[in-house]
């Protein structure tokens, strides 16, 4: 799981790099050329978050409509529903879980244009789409997902930005930010609070992440990481949802993790802060600045709100590995689990 971590630097430099090659431009223009009227995103456990963090993206840069799909419906069910104008696009690092697989075989026949974002572009779920991009993320060692994810982040925003522009290519001022990120990801896995702060949370019984807009995705992913290899319980909300009941649990015994990047969602979280901090809650934040009523922060660069999802977990993956560690766990290897993870 360290040496995952470790590569993301180098893994967002793979995908810039291939870029030109115009492999993710190429389905991108294809999509803009189709002009869908509405998204649809189908993915499980780690995916699952990296395609909510694509419908955020969609719903706002695109100004479509943009679901979730609940895979049983389909699969189980047999439902077959008229999916003629929706794009619909299956997330997985594996390609293998053969629901994901089966959705997009009906959405294909039931009038869908049909994409696959996969680490593995011979799978099942990419020869069964019509699209198909290659995160290009390489052998992923540990169980616990973690470069995988990030690099379906990437693609994901490469996507979404190239179907924008119409042509499927990326702006020059879009390319150049991005281009920061290898670096900026360096620095950020360069630091030791998240390995500092494993300490203070080893007895830990609980533990909540929250955040708002394109972080929620993160907060989602991280309470994931803490469950798979620490066996921590942890709740995962957005911010205003935190705010609408389950702040009364809130007490100083139960850590908070709130992610609060820069732009509309780190400012609103800034107030679930505030109120976290009346109830004495041990909160420490994600971000480039301090918040009032925060006892602690884990430091990440200030980038545009979209791109602060490919570092905000950053910290907090190497959070989880160094508190199932402190907690006598083998992050490698979590009980019951496996790299591939069959569903119907």
């Amino acid at each position: 799981m360290a040496a995952d971590i470790a590569e993301q630097p180098a893994g967002f430099a793979r995908l810039l790099e291939e870029e030109p090659s115009g492999a993710i431009a190429e389905v991108a223009a294809e999509v803009a050329r189709r002009a869908p009227r509405s998204i649809l995103f189908v993915g499980r456990g780690t995916s699952d978050h990296a395609a909510l963090y694509g419908a955020y993206l969609a719903e706002i840069r695109l100004g479509l409509p943009v679901a979730s799909a609940s895979p049983s419906a389909i699969t189980l069910y047999g439902a077959r529903p008229d999916l003629t104008g929706t794009l619909v696009i299956g997330v997985s690092q594996s390609g293998g879980s053969p629901d994901l697989t089966g959705v997009l075989e009906v959405a294909r026949e039931t009038g869908a244009t049909t994409l696959a974002v996969t680490n593995n572009p011979d799978s099942t779920l990419a020869k069964a789409a019509e699209l198909s991009i290659d995160v290009v993320a390489g052998h992923e060692r540990a169980v616990a997902a973690t470069k995988t994810y990030t690099a379906e982040l990437l693609a994901l925003l490469m996507l979404i930005e190239g179907v924008r522009a119409g042509d499927g290519r990326l702006p020059a001022e879009e390319r150049a930010a991005l281009e920061r990120l290898p670096r900026l990801a360096e620095q950020t896995l360069a630091g030791t609070a998240a390995t500092e702060l494993a300490q203070r949370y080893r007895f830990a019984s609980s533990l909540v992440a929250t955040g708002r807009g394109y972080a929620y995705p993160t907060a989602r992913e991280t309470a994931l990481k803490l469950m798979e290899t620490s066996y921590l319980p942890a709740l995962a909300f957005s911010g205003a949802d935190l705010l609408h009941g389950p702040l009364a649990m809130a007490d100083p015994d139960i850590p908070v993790l709130a992610v609060v990047g820069e732009g509309p969602g780190g400012n609103a979280m800034r107030d679930v802060v505030t109120r976290l901090g009346e109830r004495r809650a041990d909160v420490v934040t994600v971000g480039a600045a301090d918040v009032p009523g925060a006892s602690g922060r884990l430091a990440v660069p200030a980038v545009d709100e979209r791109y602060s999802p490919l570092l905000d977990i950053l910290p907090l993956q190497q959070l989880a590995l160094a508190l199932a560690l402190a907690r006598g766990e083998d992050p490698d290897a979590p009980r019951g689990l496996k790299k591939v993870t069959s569903t119907l």
